[in-house]
């Protein structure tokens, strides 16, 4: 048992006396550790230090931020194996693919603001005007629990480079892996004030964030009904923010497209960390015509990624972050049999030998109606609904049609033609044939997908104020 009674505020840790949240492992159920249900108090010091320190460090060289930045870096590689573990146990993610992805991306994500620092303009000239690109202030960061460091190194990494102070809320889910990175950051050369950390839960720690006057700006990742609520809460007082809430992609593959390499691609992103990804391609459209084959291959696909216990080389599929996430997305595929969605493989029985922890069958619809809820609610979990199309233009339709606008894909032997459809997708980023992720290009979402964008300088500047001197 971890008891991780502690913040970190104002450069220090805090002893916390009160009560505790309970941290579960995935795939056992069993209480792995404990942390803080901080108040409101315990926020408004966090607040405050940050607050006090936001002058200085916005004052700051870059050679100063270069440094820490290089410090963090250096801590994050060293600490890699250990960040994996942790989340594998907390989310569920395989540990093969937790190694490089929950522990590689966050070091890969801090190595690329080190590469972009130094070339930043953070001044530039604009005829008889020179734009100054300053940090907007105190900056409030609640993150979600499905890659939990990864989500805080793409809002803290880029502030902090910004010369913004930061108080996190990381998600109560997983936030073992926030303990690792203010430890870290306790290590390195970071003035104190301008990172802290405090666990809670949203009602009480995460409202006092956003509603509180002292901090200027709230980045948030997860889900659109909370956006909602921020957005709302941040306009009371003018604060900037930042949102990268839900999605529900959609993989078009079309008529002349390698549908075997297809389905198996749009199958393997839609079953990444069982599912719970935003950006997952939930949403497979056809031609009518090869929606049976299609099916079939799908079914093929989700047989090799039998459920098994994450921590081991072998699994490729592990079980869901929590009881409350499994029993929701078994409740969606309930909901996809009453619609009269085809069950081509899956279901909601528990998947046999998982007696313990959130396991899920991987479960593939066919036949699924484009406004069925499941083909337009985001389950966040293995399950892939194929939707067959007639033409072009009415597979760019369905995809289309929903509120979300995150990611997706398409699909052809004609590079040119792949790119015309996805040029027409009303969607943050879109996967041509198997294109790789690029952690340098804007990543966030159009419509309820969110507002804003993170990666690469498009990070940067959501946590920049222009100001112009008239020379």
């Amino acid at each position: 048992m971890n008891e991780l009674n502690r913040n970190y505020i104002n450069g220090q840790w805090v002893s916390w006396a009160g009560d505790m949240i309970d941290v579960h492992e995935a795939g056992t159920g069993d209480v792995i550790a404990r942390v803080p249900a901080s108040g409101r108090e315990e926020m408004e010091q966090a607040i405050e230090a940050a607050d006090a320190a936001f002058e200085s460090w916005s004052e700051s060289t870059l050679e100063q931020r270069l440094k820490v930045l290089e410090q963090l870096h250096a801590g994050l590689k060293e600490r890699g194996s250990e960040i994996a573990e942790t989340v594998s146990r907390e989310v569920g993610m395989p540990i093969k693919l937790a190694t490089p992805i929950q522990a590689g991306m966050p070091a890969a994500v801090t190595k690329s603001y080190l590469k972009l620092l130094p070339d930043f303009p953070f001044t530039e000239q604009s005829g008889n005007s020179e734009v100054q690109y300053a940090p907007v202030g105190v900056v409030g960061c609640i993150t979600p629990w499905n890659y939990p460091l990864h989500q805080v190194i793409l809002k803290i990494v880029p502030a902090i480079a910004a010369g913004c102070t930061v108080v996190l809320k990381p998600s109560e889910i997983a936030p073992q892996t926030a303990f690792i990175l203010a430890e870290i950051l306790d290590g390195t050369d970071l003035p104190k004030g301008v990172f802290n950390m405090v666990c809670g839960y949203g009602q009480t720690v995460g409202d006092t964030l956003i509603k509180h006057p002292d901090v200027r700006m709230v980045s948030f990742t997860g889900s659109t009904r909370t956006g909602n609520l921020i957005a709302h809460a941040a306009a009371d007082d003018f604060k900037r923010f930042a949102l990268e809430m839900g999605g529900k992609s959609a993989s078009v593959i079309l008529p002349d497209a390698d549908l075997a390499a297809a389905v198996k691609g749009t199958v393997n992103n839609c079953l990444l960390n069982s599912g719970q990804t935003c950006t997952a391609l939930t949403r497979m459209l056809v031609p009518a015509d090869k929606h049976d084959e299609a099916c079939e291959l799908a079914a093929a696909a989700v047989a090799k990624m039998t459920p098994g216990n994450p921590l081991e080389e072998t699994t490729r599929l592990g079980p869901l972050s929590s009881a409350q996430q499994r029993d929701k997305v078994i409740d969606y595929i309930k909901l996809g049999i009453e619609e009269g969605a085809t069950l081509i493989t899956g279901g909601p029985e528990a998947p046999e030998g998982c007696d313990k922890g959130y396991f899920v069958k991987a479960t593939v619809f066919g036949n699924v109606k484009p406004d069925s809820r499941i083909a337009q609610e985001e389950i966040f979990g293995p399950v892939l609904c194929v939707i067959p199309y007639n033409d072009e233009a009415e597979a760019v339709k369905i995809a289309n049609g929903t509120q979300y606008g995150l990611s997706g894909a398409v699909w052809s032997a004609d590079d040119a033609r792949a790119k015309k459809i996805a040029g027409k997708l009303r969607t943050g980023q879109v996967f041509v044939n198997g294109g790789a992720f690029n952690p340098m290009a804007p990543f966030g979402g159009f419509g309820h997908s969110g507002i804003g964008r993170e990666f690469g300088k498009w990070g940067l500047e959501e946590f920049l104020e222009v100001r112009s001197l008239q020379l």
